[in-house]
C-alpha cells in the first residue's frame, strides 16, 4: 500500500529481482530458510542419506567381493556410484542455498556436478549394456566411459553457457514463465525421452535380436522413458505458465534426486553381490558336510 510520499512499503518479505549481473538471482531477507519447506527437503535427503548408510553398511563386504572376483566392470561402476551418491546427498542437504544471497554461484556449481555425475552413470549404464561384444572388459569400458563423458562434458558446457553466458536460472526456482529454462530442460528430457524410446523401439521391433537379452536392462528402460516423458510433459506445461507443470517437475525432481540412484543399484548392482553370497553360502555349506557336520541328520 502507498505513504503519504509516493513510496510503497512491502508487507510481505520475500524475492526481489535485481538487475545487471544478478538478473536471475534473486536477493532473500537474511533470515533465508529452505525454499521448498520441511516436507520437501525431507523427502530429498532422508532416502539419500538412507541410502548412503546402506552403502556404507555393506561396504567392507561388498569390497571384498569386488576384490575376490575383479571385477573392472563392477569396481568402476561401484566407485562412480559411491561418487554420485556423495555429491546427490550434499545437493539434497544444501537445498538452502539456492534461497541465501551469495550462496547462487556455489549452488549452482553443485548442482551442475551432482546432475553431471548422475547423468553419467545413466548414459555409461545404457552404453555399456548395448554393447554385444566383452571379450575386453577393461577396453570395452574404457571405450564406454570416454564416450559417456564426451556427451556428459557437452552437456556441462551447454549447462555453464546457458547459466553463466545468458543468465538462464536452471537450477534456481524463480518465476514459473521463464521460458529459457524451461525451454532448455524440455530439450535435454526430450533428447533422453527419445533415447529410451528408440531403444525400446527396436526392442519390440523385427530388429530386437540386434540388441542383447537382458530383461531388467530393458525394465530399467522403460521406466526411465516414462520418467523422462514425464519430465519433459511438465516442462513443457512450466514453460505455458501452467502452476500444474511447475508442480510435476518438482515432484519429478525430488523423485529423481531421491530414488535414481537407488533404482540403479538394484537393478543392475545388487545382483552381483548376492551372487557372491550364495557362492560363499554354497562353498560354506560343502565344507561343514565333507566335514561331517550334516552325519547326525542322516541317523
Amino acid at each position: 500500500m502507498s505513504n503519504l510520499s509516493g513510496t510503497h512499503s512491502i508487507t510481505k518479505a520475500g524475492p526481489v529481482r535485481t538487475t545487471g549481473l544478478d538478473h536471475f538471482i534473486f536477493r532473500f531477507p537474511s533470515s533465508t530458510t529452505a525454499c521448498h519447506g520441511f516436507w520437501h527437503d525431507t523427502a530429498l535427503v532422508l532416502p539419500s542419506a538412507l541410502f548412503i548408510v546402506y552403502l556404507g553398511f555393506h561396504a567392507r563386504s561388498n569390497l571384498k567381493k569386488l576384490n575376490h572376483r575383479r571385477s573392472s566392470i563392477m569396481i568402476g561402476y561401484y566407485g562412480i556410484l559411491w561418487f554420485a551418491a556423495l555429491l546427490n546427498l550434499a545437493w539434497c542437504f544444501l537445498q538452502v542455498w539456492q534461497c541465501t544471497p551469495g550462496k547462487q554461484v556455489a549452488w549452482n556449481l553443485l548442482s551442475l556436478f551432482a546432475t553431471s555425475a548422475m547423468l553419467f552413470l545413466e548414459i555409461s549404464i545404457v552404453a555399456f549394456l548395448l554393447q554385444d561384444n566383452y571379450a575386453s572388459c577393461l577396453e570395452t569400458l574404457a571405450r564406454t566411459f570416454m564416450v559417456s563423458g564426451l556427451f556428459v562434458g557437452a552437456d556441462l558446457l551447454l549447462k555453464v553457457i546457458f547459466m553463466f553466458g545468458f543468465g538462464v536460472p536452471l537450477f534456481l526456482d524463480v518465476e514459473i514463465a521463464h521460458r529459457g529454462k524451461w525451454g532448455v530442460w524440455f530439450t535435454h528430457k526430450l533428447l533422453l525421452t527419445a533415447a529410451y524410446g528408440y531403444i525400446l523401439f527396436v526392442h519390440f521391433s523385427k530388429w530386437r535380436d540386434k540388441l542383447p537379452p537382458r530383461p531388467a536392462f530393458y525394465n530399467y528402460v522403460i521406466v526411465m522413458f516414462a520418467t523422462t516423458a514425464v519430465v519433459s510433459f511438465a516442462c513443457g506445461l512450466a514453460g505455458i505458465k501452467a502452476d500444474f507443470g511447475l508442480w510435476l517437475y518438482n515432484l519429478a525432481v525430488v523423485c529423481y534426486h531421491s530414488l535414481y540412484l537407488p533404482f540403479l543399484y538394484v537393478t543392475f548392482l545388487a545382483d552381483f553381490f548376492k551372487e557372491e553370497d550364495w557362492l560363499l553360502d554354497s562353498a560354506y555349506y560343502s565344507e561343514m558336510k565333507d566335514a561331517g557336520f550334516f552325519d547326525a541328520d542322516w541317523e
